[in-house]
């Protein structure tokens, strides 16, 4: 009897992270506009966006001009944020095609641990990476699993949500317009 709990009980808890699983780029395929990253990200663009704590209380909101370049199939995202409470803040971004993938890719930034992993599919992109978070004068590794979806071809929107060894602590939501 007992091996038949444990059973049940492996079987309920694989069906609950299975319904708990989210969608994957390949979601996305069909979607349009496809989304094409040298061709969006290339210019200025300006985003609008804000901080959400894990409860959904807004903490901080903030305004992001991102001047994007592109070298062959390098693109440089070189973003200025300033922040509600008047902090500024800038983050340069690398980004190339993983070759032989199509659709994936890889980006560095000074602040991110390793690279960050991407899929564009559709009028979709997915990316995921960890990085060091300034938070009251600790820092800390903070894991993003961040979508941007292309509305037309001068809106993008983009939810970032964060976590800290696994727990959700907060959300970030940006949208993006080309100038």
């Amino acid at each position: 009897m007992n091996l038949v709990r444990t059973l049940f009980a492996a079987v309920l808890a694989l069906a609950f992270l299975v319904a708990c699983a989210g969608p994957t780029p390949a979601t996305y395929a069909s979607q349009e506009p496809k989304l094409d990253l040298s061709q969006y990200f290339d210019g200025k663009l300006i985003g609008h966006g804000l901080f959400m704590d894990r409860s959904g209380e807004v903490k901080r909101r903030f305004v992001v001009t991102i001047q994007a370049t592109w070298q062959g199939d390098t693109g440089t995202l070189d973003e200025d944020f300033v922040w509600s409470d008047g902090q500024r803040e800038r983050r340069v971004w690398t980004l190339k095609p993983i070759p032989g993938e199509p659709g994936r890719w890889r980006g560095t930034a000074a602040d991110v641990i390793g690279e960050a992993q991407g899929m564009v599919s559709g009028n979709s992109l997915n990316w995921t990476y960890r990085m060091k978070l300034p938070v009251d004068g600790r820092t800390y590794e903070v894991a993003f699993d961040d979508w941007m979806f292309l509305i037309d071809r001068e809106v993008m929107l983009n939810r970032a949500v964060m976590s800290f060894w696994g727990v959700r602590v907060g959300e970030v939501l940006i949208s993006f317009r080309k100038s």
